[in-house]
């Protein structure tokens, strides 16, 4: 079945180029061409459902920096579907949305725009849903510290009242650093400066 849908996708959508993957199908799709080709899966490939939207940050020093992934699945088929898209911007990322063709979008992309600051183009309510609005950063970004970033709160009566903000979180046994020792998988995630912990302050 992968095969059939694999040789008729190449053949309908010339813009399509093939993409490693061991687990599904997988293509790069160019920005200008994502709207005709979910349109397409929604409609002749019986694609009903996006299952994921999410996004990955190559880093800095790459271009494109940002590439948006999107999962869809056929229920009649029971074949997963991988759709890769190059942001062309590495400044200012941003790719058509889908909202319009999936509703299961909306939140998705709100929420890659919230951790990635990548916009998406016609989507009816664009705005942060995890973080406040004028919260300045995208946490999901290379560049942000694995134990974020100390930031005030927006509330100012709140901080009146409670005198805190919002702190990095702590390194030394915290969320973010593997224990020297045990049965620990190599790929959960490390920090890459572990020279401070909430015992050593610190240097900015």
């Amino acid at each position: 079945m992968d095969e059939e849908l694999a040789q008729r996708l190449v053949e309908r959508f010339a813009f399509l180029s093939k993409r490693t993957s061991k687990d599904c199908l997988s293509y790069f799709c160019p920005p200008e061409n994502l709207v005709e080709l979910a349109t397409s899966l929604r409609d002749r490939e019986g694609f009903e459902m996006l299952v994921d939207l999410t996004a990955l940050d190559w880093g800095q020093e790459n271009s494109p920096r940002f590439t948006t992934l999107y999962h869809f699945y056929s229920l009649a088929l029971k074949i997963y579907l991988r759709i890769a898209c190059d942001c062309p911007c590495n400044d200012k990322p941003d790719v058509p949305s889908l909202a319009a063709i999936y509703p299961a979008a909306d939140w998705h992309e709100r929420e890659v725009f919230d951790m990635f600051g990548i916009t998406f183009a016609g989507h009816p309510n664009l705005k942060r849903i995890l973080m406040w609005d004028e919260y300045p950063y995208h946490p999901l970004r290379k560049e942000f510290p694995l134990a974020g970033i100390e930031t005030p709160l927006p509330a100012p009566d709140v901080v009146e009242v409670t005198n805190v903000s919002v702190k990095p979180a702590p390194m030394m046994g915290g969320p973010f650093v593997s224990p020297a020792e045990g049965n620990v998988s190599e790929s959960e995630p490390r920090a890459k400066d572990e020279s401070w912990t909430e015992e050593v302050e610190k240097t900015l």
